[in-house]
């Protein structure tokens, strides 16, 4: 059985969920701490990895000022769910490389997944974890039904780009361990978006899998509004017409 380490990023500072508050730099204000039906953002996100026979490891990544109010607010959690602490940096990448600097060596495979998506489901786990361990490397994402428009900064559209090849990337996100420090340690953008577009610049290979668009990201207070109505509509089980292999594209050939 491949074994997997999962990192979950938790060390932004939630400006576009706090706005202009003035308990914005306080920890219980973030996304991730927010309260999902009685329970937090980061614990919905985390749950299901932790279940899994795979999974050997599970580090959750903060910011150095979050990290006793976290270890005081969710003692009980922490004793339960046997996860692992880690200080992260400035950026989402800094925090992705310090994490990964403590994953345990017979790690395989590493999963990042942001800890601001809580409403993932064990059945894409499976998806996307079966998807990497085929191709090396997979990432849940969602087609782009809407018209894309292309604006300039005066907010006039100067082109509509053809959506027929646009993915929206999600997470999980799971690379081969090797591959994913390879790809940090000779990373050519500066402060890449998501782990994914490391490996594309080192020409790896990477395997989409089709997604729910209700495996949404929190960033904004109407998110979480959302996040509430949705949660109970997750899979708990595959339809008939989901038994198939999953949908997979490799972005190399968008």
């Amino acid at each position: 059985m491949s074994k997997f380490a999962v990192v979950l990023p938790a060390a932004g500072k939630s400006t576009r969920f706090t706005g202009n508050n003035r308990m914005a730099s306080t920890a219980s204000r973030k996304k991730v701490f927010a309260d999902l039906k009685g329970r937090p953002v980061w614990l919905r996100a985390v749950e299901h990895f932790v279940e899994r026979p795979d999974v050997i490891q599970t580090i959750v990544v903060l910011s150095p000022e979050d990290i006793e109010w976290f270890k005081e607010k969710f003692r009980s959690h922490l004793a339960l769910l046997n996860i692992e602490l880690c200080e992260g940096g400035a950026e989402r990448s800094d925090s992705v490389q310090a994490a990964l600097q403590r994953v345990k060596p017979e790690a395989e495979f590493v999963a990042i997944h942001d800890a601001a998506r809580p409403l993932i489901s064990k059945l894409w786990i499976d998806d996307v974890f079966a998807a990497a361990k085929q191709y090396g490397a997979a990432i849940l994402a969602q087609k782009v039904t809407s018209t894309v428009k292309q604006v300039n900064e005066e907010g006039r559209i100067t082109a509509t780009i053809p959506r027929n090849q646009l993915w929206l990337a999600q997470t999980p996100q799971v690379f081969r361990r090797k591959d994913l420090l390879a790809a940090i340690s000779v990373r050519r953008t500066a402060q890449p978006t998501d782990e994914a577009q490391m490996l594309e610049e080192a020409g790896q290979s990477i395997h989409v899998v089709e997604c729910s668009a209700c495996n949404l990201k929190i960033t904004t207070p109407d998110d979480l509004r959302m996040a509430h109505a949705l949660i109970d509509q997750l899979p708990k089980e595959r339809v008939l017409d989901e038994l198939l292999e999953p949908k997979s594209v490799n972005l190399l050939d968008l």
